[in-house]
Order: structure tokens, then sequence, then C-alpha cells
């Protein structure tokens, strides 16, 4: 199938060939002859109903230097296009939300993957809620009087921002920590959105495991395992990745959670899992791939552009 692709993302002299989810996607988009285009978000521009981006034709290839080629910038109507990748990395702040707005003016016509409707009504630490049987207890609030509830009956918890995003702002509270009140006090001081507070998980010393789902099944996972002193595993903050298999109870919460994944046309989703318990469900830009198909000798980005063929 030959295709025309614009993908939204973040400035490109950022990307990793290493470990850059969106690049591996270009990259295959490429050897299998689509068109490829980049533009940011910056460059969209609706007008009566008619979303436009200024957008630069992209040649990419895996070398760290030079790994991308842009051409002179053209502007594109989108809905002439066969298929969006929103790829920019979160804050879910108004900005992303907007852009969302922006794009289901030319969703499905245009096949933004994912769905822009189904990622602006999910953001990865809200979707779980509504699978709190797969969750650790978790509590959603601004009101100091509810969290101090919970860390009395949980006593050992994590807080973080409930937009927030690769381990920013994300703080462990065990049962003697007396800067809880500051804490609150300076998240208060920040901004107005509430907090996301859960039972810390001890299991996560052994790992917070990455599943990538395509199409609500599951594709493949990577372990990320925090480094000594460090409560979070993200990679970017020096958490190392490491060869997983899909337990049971991974299986188990992919099963669950697919069919509404499907349904809502998040194509390409990735899970966290720590123990037995789903902690966050990420639509926005999911990362993953790379480390994975090092592991397990696999190309999801192949199953991924797989699918999304069937869907067009």
């Amino acid at each position: 199938m030959s295709l025309t692709v614009a993908v939204q993302m973040d400035p490109v002299e950022t990307i990793n060939v290493e470990r850059d989810s969106t690049f591996a996607l270009a990259l295959e988009a490429q050897r299998r002859g689509y068109g490829l285009f980049h533009y940011q978000v910056r460059d969209m521009a609706l007008e009566d109903g008619v979303l436009t981006a200024w957008a630069r034709p992209w040649t990419v290839q895996r070398v760290q230097s030079g790994h991308s080629l842009l051409g002179d910038s053209v502007l594109l109507n989108l809905s002439t296009i066969d298929v969006v990748l929103m790829r920019q990395d979160p804050p879910f702040d108004l900005g992303y939300i907007t852009a969302t707005h922006m794009l289901d003016h030319i969703h499905p016509k245009t096949l933004v993957v994912n769905d822009p409707t189904s990622v602006r009504n999910a953001p990865e630490k809200l979707l779980v809620t509504h699978f709190s049987r797969l969750a650790p207890p978790t509590l959603i609030t601004r009101d100091r009087r509810q969290i101090l509830d919970f860390r009395a009956r949980h006593r050992d918890i994590v807080i973080k921002p409930l937009f927030g995003n690769g381990g920013a702002g994300v703080f462990h509270i065990g049962p003697d920590d007396e800067n809880i009140n500051a804490l609150l006090e300076m998240f208060a001081q920040i901004n107005r959105d509430p907090l996301i507070i859960q039972r810390y998980l001890p299991e996560v010393r052994n790992g917070d495991k990455r599943i990538i789902l395509v199409d609500g099944k599951p594709a493949g996972a990577v372990n990320r395992v925090p480094p000594q002193g460090e409560a979070r595993s993200n990679l970017h903050v020096g958490g190392t990745a490491q060869k997983s298999a899909l337990t049971r109870r991974d299986l188990e919460i992919c099963e669950e959670i697919g069919p509404t994944l499907r349904d809502q046309g998040l194509i390409f989703v990735g899970i966290d899992v720590i123990g037995d318990y789903l902690t966050e469900i990420n639509v926005t830009s999911p990362t993953g791939i790379q480390e994975i198909n090092t592991f397990d000798g696999v190309c999801l980005e192949s199953s991924i552009w797989d699918s999304i063929e069937k869907h067009i």
C-alpha cells in the first residue's frame, strides 16, 4: 500500500536513533515506500474548517549524526493525507488538547493515530481509573484532607502530577517522611491541577514493565529497573532496560483492557505494569519499540503499520 504520512512531533534534532519509537516508525514507513512529512504543532492552522500545516518532506537514516533530511516547507491540507501520526511529547496541557480538537476536523477521513478524541478523553493516569480492579489503590484530588487520610490508611505512597510525564514530579513518601505538607504546598503553587496518589508498590524495585499493545493485543514487553536510590524507573532518568516476558497476569490485564483500546481507536498503546498492577495507559506518544525489538528480535513498527493499513 502506498501512503502519504504526516508526522506531528517535536523537532527532529532531539531524536536518539537507538531509542526513539517515532524514528523507528518513520524508518519502517520509508522502507515501505510511504511519502513522509514532518511538522510541529505550532505549524498547524484551522481556517473555515480546513486544517493545514507547514510541513517538510522527511527522509531518515539510522545514523546518529545526520539521521534526518528535511526538504523545503510546503503547505499541506491535512485532509488530503492518508495518515497523521500524533507523536509530540506531553505534557498533556491545553496546547495538546487544542491539537486534538483541530485533528478532529480530518479524522477519520485522514486516519489519525491515535484517534484524537480518544487521546483527549484518555490521559495516561485517568484512563486507568476505569479499570480500578487492575490498579493499585488510587486517589485523584487536590484536597489536602483526603490526601492525608489516604496516606494514613496506606502509609507508603507515591504522589505525582496528574498530567505529568517522564517521571517528572514523582515523589515517594514513606511512612516516616515529614515532607508531605511542604510537598503539597509546592504543588499548590505550581498549578491548579489535581494530583494522583497511589499506594507505593515495592515491586517497582524489580522493575516497571512497559507492554506495547497494537490494536488491543499485546505485542511485546520490556522491563525498566530503577537505579539504586531512585524511585523512578524511566529510562531517561537512569532506569535500565531488561528483557522481559509476558506473565499470565500481564496477559489478563491486556485481555481486559484490549477491547476498550481497540473500540476507541487507540492503535498504538503502551501500558505500565508494576508487579500485578496496571499503573498507567500511555496513549499520547508511547515509547519502548526499539528496546523490545532489540531484546526479542522482532519489528514492532512493522506490526503497527500493518494495523494502520488495515484501518485505512
